[in-house]
């Protein structure tokens, strides 16, 4: 308990910036996911190719590449800033801000093949009636198939999520203030090693575990008949 008082404000804040990045990157990934999984159920061949060429490459590669590839390649070689340089917290902000990038491009690949998943469930004649009815894809991708794929695939999208969580560590290897960089600086400060990592595994429990609950409650409460 002596090592949670003394660095009690620390351990919220990493925490409070683990929830910001999941926040963040949650929301990006949810959009960019959605429009990738749109891509992949086009019947333009072109954008099939490319929603399948990135689900496949960006999935199998290690998010620690991702997020390095985007504070080294993006930031400091080719010199894309996503901060003020003026502002006293222009490294901070950077590092926050590109970690939210490269965890939005890394789960927006399993977003899009949850949610295309969640398309497949949808019984082929709805999609034939409403394109009978002269509904464009488009128009049949928004008002038929997203809204019944999202609601079969709620709880695979909570675990989504718990991964994306969990995954905000790995932007510790960019400096960013998260839980992880915390504990490793705790633990090379502290000789309690098993009480330091102890703290940081309840606290991403209490992250995790509500998200599970909630996401399976929505999921049986939401789930289609078909």
């Amino acid at each position: 308990m002596e090592v949670f008082t003394e660095y009690r404000a620390e351990i919220f804040a990493a925490f409070w910036t683990t929830v910001q990045l999941t926040v963040f990157s949650a929301v990006g990934a949810l959009v960019l996911g959605t429009a990738l999984a749109a891509m992949r159920l086009a019947p333009v061949p072109m954008l099939n190719w490319i929603g399948t060429t990135y689900v496949n490459i960006v999935r199998n590669t290690p998010l620690t590449l991702i997020i390095l590839f985007c504070s080294f390649g993006l930031s400091q070689t080719l010199g894309v800033t996503m901060a003020g340089r003026q502002s006293e917290t222009f490294i901070a902000d950077s590092g926050f801000r590109l970690a939210v990038l490269g965890l939005t491009v890394y789960t927006a690949s399993f977003v899009c093949e949850t949610v295309r998943s969640g398309v497949n469930t949808v019984p082929l004649g709805q999609a034939e009636a409403a394109r009978s009815l002269g509904l464009s894809f488009g128009q049949n991708l928004r008002i038929v198939l997203l809204p019944q794929a999202f609601r079969a695939v709620i709880i695979p999208l909570g675990s989504v999520l718990i991964a994306l969580t969990k995954n905000t560590t790995i932007a510790s290897a960019i400096g960013v203030a998260e839980a992880a960089l915390l504990m490793k600086e705790m633990i090379e400060n502290t000789a309690a090693v098993l009480v330091v990592g102890g703290i940081f595994a309840l606290g991403f429990v209490i992250l995790t575990l509500p998200l599970g609950l909630l996401f399976g409650w929505l999921g049986k409460r939401l789930a289609v008949a078909h």
